[in-house]
């Protein structure tokens, strides 16, 4: 496998897993995002104004849930770091290992009938620190990649170029960096739909796909790792 196909499906893969968790957590958890902290920004401000609205509780704990998640991320990396480790597979399994958490909790907490409930509330913070540290890991060790949580300046671009390439105004680089953005909007939008299949078919229980992508995909950074492969 080419570097370029390599970062195309780790890409996608992360794109995929982010586009399910946040929706899976969102239908499951009284409209809360695991991975976007604009969307609970806007769901508290509507709750302030309007009483008759569900606890926001969760929605308001949400925000340093998701701050501990990138701020332990980051510690988390610098100390592999200074050891010389392989950063990435050991991140990404501390990942796991939350997503984890939070599906055992949802399991618990099945059916959650309440935002104050506090299994619920226990798998909605382990879902928002899981994708904390995704979003760490985005920035930190794969910046070269577009971003795999946060579509709305993906699609910004992947717009802009396409403009560019109708108008006949791109280049080589146009077109390559047309396709780096759309392929992690296209794996996040089917992240997005697949979870709303699957939370209503298996409930909690269907955290297992990314969680089974998540680990296929330490498994392999691990391989890489061991072989001197560096991310490109």
């Amino acid at each position: 496998m080419t570097a370029a196909q390599h970062n195309r499906n780790q890409a996608a893969s992360l794109a995929f897993l982010a586009g399910y968790v946040d929706t899976l957590g969102f239908i499951a958890l009284f409209g809360l995002f695991t991975a976007h902290v604009t969307g609970n920004f806007i769901l508290i401000g509507a709750a302030l104004a309007d009483s008759s609205q569900m606890s926001i509780l969760l929605k308001f704990l949400a925000f340093p849930a998701f701050v501990i998640g990138v701020a332990g991320a980051r510690l988390f990396i610098v100390a592999i770091q200074k050891r010389n480790g392989a950063a990435l597979p050991w991140t990404m399994s501390l990942q796991l290992v939350l997503l984890v958490g939070f599906m055992a909790c949802g399991i618990i907490a099945s059916p959650v009938q309440s935002p104050t409930s506090g299994w619920g509330i226990g798998a909605g913070l382990l879902g928002t620190v899981a994708m904390g540290v995704h979003s760490a890991i985005s920035r930190l060790l794969l910046s070269h990649l577009a971003p795999t949580s946060l579509m709305t300046g993906n699609v910004t671009q992947v717009v802009i170029d396409t403009v560019d390439v109708l108008r006949g105004g791109a280049d080589g680089a146009t077109t390559e960096r047309c396709m780096k953005f759309l392929w992690p909007v296209l794996s996040f939008g089917a992240g997005a739909i697949a979870a709303a299949f699957g939370y209503h078919a298996f409930g909690f229980v269907a955290l297992l796909l990314p969680i089974a992508i998540l680990a296929v995909m330490v498994a392999g950074e691990s391989a890489r790792a061991r072989d001197g492969v560096v991310a490109s």
